[in-house]
């Protein structure tokens, strides 16, 4: 069989790109961008060098800064108006996941219409939508590379996968010194966020060659620098490699796509709004061991990469190395538990049937090695919890 490829017609990558930022634009042809980022980067005079870049490129750029955590149907109005009043003919989504996933969303409904939800995962949309340029500023979604977009739905707090290649970008700019400033929590979540990518890329079922390629890569990267960079967030080497492994990990993801983990943890931040990459982390030792069984061999990949494992070591063993290091990996970037997080025991264990249903709903889990029903994912919701 043949496997099928979406990836940005270009990427910028390395120390300095986003300064390249106003001769990508007119590379494309695009006059009227608007900036959609966060009231944070606009603080840190960040998103004001873009649009200055942008400017001293001829651009007449706009800006939306109405971006929020976990972006949310109600949170798109204002862009939406921002970007028909100023006739934009492309988005620029600079921060991190969020203001992505919001300028995905804006180019798709500003160019065609609709509700948020008509594009939700079974749907694949492939239509009408403003030209997308990606800036990333942590380093975890991989976003900037991915054909997916995720908006939580006000009204039912459902977080709706919506993927399709006209939730693409264009171009990515990547740049790992916009980085430089995240703080140590920030850089654990996203790290594992982009682990968690490049695990589930490389043992989804839907995994193929060119994406095995890329996963191993990124998983082979962190393993080497994630600790670094959570330690010493000024170490360049850490930060670059960190960066790099994060698109390479979008890359893979957005071909083969995600599996468990990222079923059950977008319920969470619906629910609960804890970040993605952190929801993820919260999963990921527990929903391994869970799928180990069902691609041991895969797994045995995954840790010898890393290094939780030899080349020499046969893959049961591999395998189960995996497991005790990723459960190592998260209590030594402090990744607490959703009881240590603060979350109440009886509202979450009111929504576990809830968010089982809407795991399994998105899609996510039947590409996993161990395909759950609804009643293994509440164990693993009871099992993660404490």
């Amino acid at each position: 069989m043949s496997a099928h490829l979406s990836l940005p017609r270009f990427a910028s990558i390395g120390a300095g790109a986003v300064d390249e930022i106003g001769s990508v634009v007119d590379q494309l042809g695009l006059q009227r961008p608007v900036l959609v980022t966060d009231s944070y980067l606009v603080g840190t005079g960040a998103a004001d060098r873009v649009m200055a870049l942008l400017r001293s490129a001829g651009k007449d750029p706009a800006l939306f800064d109405g971006t929020v955590p976990d972006p949310t149907t109600d949170s798109l109005a204002d862009g939406l108006r921002i970007v028909a009043e100023h006739r934009a003919d492309s988005v620029i989504g600079f921060g991190g996941g969020s203001p992505m996933d919001t300028a995905k969303a804006l180019a798709v409904l500003s160019a065609n219409g609709g509700e948020m939800r008509s594009y939700k995962a079974p749907h694949v949309y492939t239509g009408k939508a403003l030209p997308i340029i990606a800036i990333p500023t942590t380093a975890g979604s991989g976003s900037e590379a991915t054909q997916f977009t995720v908006i939580s739905d006000s009204a039912s707090d459902e977080k709706m996968l919506c993927p399709g290649l006209s939730f693409l970008p264009i171009a990515a700019i990547v740049d790992f010194e916009l980085t430089m400033s995240m703080p140590p929590r920030l850089t654990a979540d996203t790290g594992i966020d982009a682990l968690t990518h490049a695990i589930e890329a490389y043992v989804s079922k839907k995994a193929q060659p060119f994406t095995d390629g890329l996963a191993l890569a990124a998983i082979r990267t962190i393993g080497k620098h994630i600790r670094t960079a959570y330690a010493d967030g000024e170490n360049r080497t850490a930060r670059e490699a960190m960066m790099v492994a994060s698109t390479q990990a979008g890359m893979a993801f957005s071909n083969s796509s995600v599996a468990l983990v990222h079923g059950m943890s977008r319920p969470i931040g619906a629910h609960f709004h804890v970040a993605h990459g952190l929801s993820n982390a919260m999963l990921l030792p527990a929903i391994t061991a869970f799928s180990v069984q069902g691609a041991e061999s895969r797994y045995a990949d995954c840790a010898r990469a890393f290094g939780a494992a030899s080349e020499s070591a046969g893959d049961s063993v591999a395998a189960q190395f995996l497991v005790d290091t990723l459960s190592t990996l998260c209590h030594d970037l402090k990744v607490p538990t959703p009881l240590e997080y603060g979350i109440d025991r009886d509202a979450w264990d009111g929504l576990v049937p809830l968010m089982a249903q809407q795991a399994l709903a998105s899609g996510s889990p039947g590409n996993n090695p161990v395909a759950p029903t609804a009643e293994q994912i509440e164990t693993l919701y009871a099992e993660v919890f404490a």
